[in-house]
């Protein structure tokens, strides 16, 4: 069986990345590894407590001469819009979430509302990443 395991998301800054997810939206932190001998690269992996769930893989945006700075600064640009795709977080009651959520401190863009499929709220991690938190209406979700 094939299975999602990691997702990359671009960060514009590990420490503060791991720190909003592990802090604010209180993943769990799964993996923190540099390496040296690959120019201190920094392997950082968060996700779902209990240790389920795929892991976000909180890397940092590359920079030459890995990619060249007209690509590097494109990364920068498309993640900072929230344009480079969403992150689809599931909950159970996204209600109560977005008021966890909100009272750690995040801000959402999107208030929770009903739509066809159920029950959606939008934020933004500190990169820019665009963060859906959704409720299926087959977990309850009303439309």
């Amino acid at each position: 069986m094939i299975a999602v395991h990691r997702v990359n998301v671009w960060v514009h800054d590990q420490q503060a990345a791991c720190a909003f997810w592990t802090e604010k939206v209180e993943f769990e932190l799964r993996a923190d590894a540099t390496f040296p001998e690959l120019g201190g690269f920094r392997w950082l992996t968060v996700g779902p407590p209990g240790g389920g769930g795929p892991e976000l893989v909180l890397m940092a945006i590359p920079e030459p001469p890995v990619v060249t700075r007209e690509q590097s600064d494109l990364i920068r640009t498309v993640t900072s819009q929230g344009l480079g795709g969403a992150i689809f977080l599931a909950t159970d009651d996204v209600r109560r979430d977005h008021a966890l959520l909100t009272a750690r401190g995040v801000e959402f863009t999107e208030e929770p509302e009903a739509r066809p499929y159920g029950l959606d709220a939008g934020f933004r991690d500190p990169s820019g990443n665009q963060v859906r938190l959704t409720q299926s209406r087959h977990d309850g979700g009303t439309a």
